[in-house]
């Protein structure tokens, strides 16, 4: 999946995804094991994110977040996994 110019995300099966690692794999929708975080251009490209993430079958599991200089939402996909699109005002991003 593009997520951006410089962003992919491999989405496998489980059976696929047990050739990647020697581990047990957790079930999202009982346990928390990442949050992925996607930073956005505005708070339009988070809602639409989200509305699109929905449309395909996700839920969202909280309200949008507006802190002024931060706005954010979340989803959750198929499997469970915690997905939080984020805009940030360019000011408020500490520049040396």
């Amino acid at each position: 999946m593009i997520v951006g110019e410089d962003i992919y995300v491999m989405l496998l099966t489980h059976a696929k995804f047990k050739t990647f690692t020697p581990k047990t794999i957790c079930d999202a929708t009982k346990s928390t094991e990442v949050l992925v975080c996607l930073s956005c251009e505005s708070r339009d490209k988070v809602n639409d994110m989200v509305r699109k993430a929905v449309a395909a079958g996700g839920t969202t599991y909280n309200e949008p977040q507006d802190h002024g200089f931060m706005y954010r939402h979340g989803f959750q996909d198929l499997d469970g996994h915690i997905w939080e699109p984020i805009y940030m005002e360019s000011s408020a991003v500490k520049q040396d």
